[in-house]
């Protein structure tokens, strides 16, 4: 599959972009812009609720790739995201409980292309990632996905502990990746179960982890203490999968 350049710049293409329902990740505006287009643009993006940063016209020339920017650009997501709902439904209608990823805070596209592919193996509903400090759903998550994001829904959404707070009501039990954790090879990890994986650096936010119903370690030996982040996201969603498959037998 070819995938398309996702830069829109020029005020009437990323305006018209907004108004026939384009998911726009984030607007460039050039600072101190005020005339009557540019609002129009900024407001469509504020009903939106689209992350809006006001910049240089040096940093807008660097993105343009015509020039001709006319003090707005704008970055489009490769792939249109899913509702959560979707994933609870593609859960039902494969009679199986509910298994999401939920990703807090990854920045690297290349990590969440890679949890994306392993959700996608792994039998995962889909991915949650939040609306703002992440990676959306750019040309190189979608490269490095190896085309997982045409069969695995990803939802954003602006809240994530409010998101897992609605799953708990639906009977979803959380478990998080954290070294200070319990190994997870002790932990019941059946069930529909929301896997949580935090930023490459920071791991899971405070908030989050005390959303969470169970923290997960995974056994290491080597002189190092941490996993890059999509790998720690494989070691645990197949240890979900090893426990989905042995409670099956």
């Amino acid at each position: 599959m070819r995938y398309e350049e996702l830069t829109i710049e020029g005020r009437n293409a990323i305006l018209e972009a907004f108004r026939s329902g384009k998911t726009i990740d984030r607007l460039f505006v050039l600072d101190g812009c005020q005339d009557g287009p540019v609002r129009t643009i900024v407001k469509e993006a504020k009903k939106r609720d689209t992350i809006i940063n006001f910049v240089a016209r040096e940093r807008l020339d660097q993105m343009s790739g015509t020039g001709k920017h006319q003090g707005v650009v704008a970055y489009m997501a490769a792939y249109e995201y899913a509702q959560v709902e979707d994933m609870l439904a593609l859960a039902e209608s494969q009679g199986e409980p509910p298994f999401l990823i939920l990703l807090d805070e990854i920045e690297d596209p290349h990590n969440l292309g890679a949890i994306i592919r392993t959700a996608n193996l792994a039998g995962a509903h889909g991915v949650i990632i939040p609306k703002r400090r992440a990676a959306g759903l750019t040309a190189t998550v979608a490269k490095t996905s190896a085309g997982a994001l045409n069969y695995t829904p990803v939802a954003k959404v602006t809240n994530l502990t409010a998101v897992m707070e609605e799953l708990k009501e639906k009977g979803l039990w959380f478990v998080c990746a954290d070294m200070g954790g319990e190994s997870m090879y002790r932990l019941n990890l059946t069930g529909p179960i929301g896997l949580v994986i935090g930023n490459e650096g920071r791991g899971v936010s405070r908030l989050v982890r005390e959303h969470c119903d169970m923290t997960a370690a995974i056994p290491m030996k080597g002189e190092i203490d941490s996993l890059n982040a999509s790998v720690a996201a494989g070691v645990l969603a197949y240890e979900i999968v090893r426990q989905r498959l042995n409670r099956n037998v």
